[in-house]
């Protein structure tokens, strides 16, 4: 077995992740690669890892690694897809932040949770994926077009609203009059989009969701669409450019470019082991949220 590991920070809880992890895959005789600059970041810092210096990086994967682990949070998960792209290894995520919904395993739960992936005791779940072509071409997206979450575009260096030109499989929507506007996946339901007032899908619906940020006109609301829609955007504004982002990632775009978005052909697999799933940890992230409100009264 071969396992990809990748990592962006380290707080509190990361030397015991890490730690953790690597001694358990050591004990496995599990072939582990550690992406190389998370190896660079954790050999500044202390550590009891078991022959460290020996282990093996990776700038890029391939189809002969069997799944990967992230440690840190969902944005650590979306920026993992980065290496994973359209090769189907299947991600699995350490949790060393705060609750999420996509890095589920727990630091006092490692162990545990690696021997149910090495003894077949998972389910898998594939993520629909968004893809982004512009005319003219930017490239800065180009080369990874793709987001687990959302693209969004939004307003650059003003604080005046732009407008956002929106068509549904060439039919005319709306002209949103906003700060910018989400599309987002059901997996990426539960981020950026639901802070916006969008509504939360699970993970298999076949949908989309366009969620606009701050709209001037208050009868904009939520679009849930189905996710065989493409949708084609054109910005216009004060200023001469706008922003897109593809989950973390932003490009500058210039007003009135075409902004072609569909699903892409790929899916993301994650890995969901059998005692979890996505409504438990929706209920832990409303008792979790529910917890902050009363401990700031």
């Amino acid at each position: 077995m071969k396992v990809a590991i990748f990592g962006r920070y380290f707080n509190v809880t990361t030397p015991q992740s890490v730690e953790t992890l690597f001694n358990f895959l050591e004990s496995k005789g599990i072939d582990a690669y550690i992406e190389t600059e998370f190896y660079k970041l954790i050999y500044k810092e202390p550590h009891n890892i078991k022959d460290y210096h020996k282990y093996k990086t990776f700038t890029e994967l391939d189809e002969s690694f069997s799944f990967l682990v992230s440690i840190g949070g969902d944005g650590t998960i979306l920026r993992a897809t980065m290496f994973v792209k359209d090769l189907g290894i299947p991600i699995i995520g350490i949790n060393t932040g705060r609750l999420g919904f996509l890095a589920t395993i727990q630091v006092d739960a490692i162990e545990e949770a690696i021997q149910n992936i090495i003894d077949g005791k998972y389910r898998i779940s594939e993520r629909s994926i968004l893809t982004v072509e512009t005319v003219p071409e930017n490239e800065d997206i180009k080369s990874m077009n793709f987001a687990l979450n959302e693209i969004s575009v939004s307003r650059k260096n003003t604080t005046a609203m732009i407008t956002i030109d929106t068509h549904l499989n060439d039919e005319f929507l709306n002209s949103y009059w906003s700060d910018g506007l989400i599309v987002s996946t059901p997996t990426g339901s539960t981020g950026y989009s639901l802070s916006c007032g969008g509504p939360v899908i699970t993970p298999g619906a076949l949908n989309f969701v366009l969620t606009p940020i701050a709209p001037h006109n208050l009868s904009a609301r939520p679009l849930v669409i189905p996710d065989s829609t493409e949708i084609h955007l054109r910005v216009n504004g004060r200023e001469k450019q706008h922003l897109i982002s593809l989950d973390s990632r932003i490009a500058t775009l210039d007003n009135g470019t075409l902004i072609k978005i569909k699903k892409a052909d790929f899916k993301i697999k994650m890995i969901d082991l059998l005692n979890e799933s996505f409504l438990a940890t929706l209920r832990k992230k409303l008792l979790w949220g529910e917890d902050k409100r009363n401990s700031l009264k």
